[in-house]
């Protein structure tokens, strides 16, 4: 979306839709430590906002709910700067006008919390600066770029429905996956990484169903999150969170990602927002948020 903001200034707007994982199986590890991976993800309608306007020099600012948790300012340890900058560098080699610009992060989504949030706002950025600029790059290399950003930020970079394999980067779009009301939960502590893959009991594990075979709560129902078990292990609070929405009818319960975000499936946008209802009420400390997929 462009439009202009109240200065007057055009403004370039970009969603960061948060990345479910609705099934991620670890199927081995790669020489180089990174792990190898099956996953079926979706994107929602909840997610942060990129804004990008001309500037005299190039600004980045954060605001939002959970922007406090985010340095501000242009670090090079930002993905958000650091994509403007791989871009920026990428075409400028091919002679394209790359001019300053003031980027604002609006972080709706919790920080590190397994729904993608900074790879997110990494592809946002990409997206949106080749809107913003009228720019153009190959494919291949814009997919490269973004696999150097992060595992997850080509996925991102799609944000529709596909399944991931390898470290992330080898995507086949799904087409069929219907709209999902669900309800993300996160009890606002953060796990790491690192220390539920390496609790993780088997690097090789059976990969995704066959998807052709049978539909996709039957596909759902049978496919897992193998990070969920150890990621339960360190957060207690992420099997209270499953048992919360499983109270309020959930049609099915899992961890997304790492962790420690779980979604809850509903069979209706009304149910989802009822539950989201009911559990603010029950972990007033805690984040929930009813949205559907995209």
């Amino acid at each position: 979306m462009r439009g202009h903001d109240v200065s007057g200034a055009t403004e370039t707007i970009e969603a960061a839709p948060a990345k479910i994982n609705l099934a991620l199986h670890v199927t081995g590890q790669r020489a180089d430590g990174y792990h190898l991976l099956e996953t079926l993800v979706t994107f929602t309608e909840a997610g942060d906002t990129i804004r990008i306007r001309d500037a005299d020099a190039d600004s980045f600012s954060i605001s939002g709910p959970f922007g406090d948790l985010l340095r501000a300012g242009d670090g090079g340890d930002n993905l958000v700067t650091r994509a403007r900058d791989l871009l920026r560098d990428a075409l400028a080699s091919t002679g394209q006008p790359v001019p300053p610009v003031a980027i604002h992060l609006e972080k709706n989504l919790p920080v590190a919390s397994g729904i993608g949030g900074g790879s997110a706002d990494a592809a946002a950025t990409l997206r949106g600066l080749l809107r913003h600029w009228r720019a153009g790059i190959a494919p291949d290399a814009l997919a490269s770029m973004a696999l150097t950003l992060g595992a997850d930020v080509p996925m991102c970079l799609e944000s529709r429905s596909l399944i991931a394999r390898g470290i992330g980067e080898d995507i086949e779009p799904v087409t069929d996956l219907p709209e999902l009301a669900m309800v993300l939960a996160n009890p606002l502590k953060a796990v790491s990484t690192p220390e539920i893959f390496r609790r993780l009991q088997t690097k090789t594990n059976p990969p995704l169903p066959a998807s052709a075979t049978i539909g996709w709560m039957d596909f759902l129902a049978q496919s897992r999150n193998d990070l969920q078990p150890p990621a339960q292990a360190l957060l207690p609070e992420i099997g209270e969170i499953v048992g919360l929405l499983s109270q309020e009818g959930a049609a099915l319960v899992r961890m997304s990602g790492s962790g420690a975000t779980c979604f809850g499936i509903f069979h209706s946008l009304e149910a989802a927002r009822k539950a989201e209802t009911s559990l603010r009420k029950k972990r007033p400390g805690w984040y929930f948020q009813a949205t559907r997929t995209i």
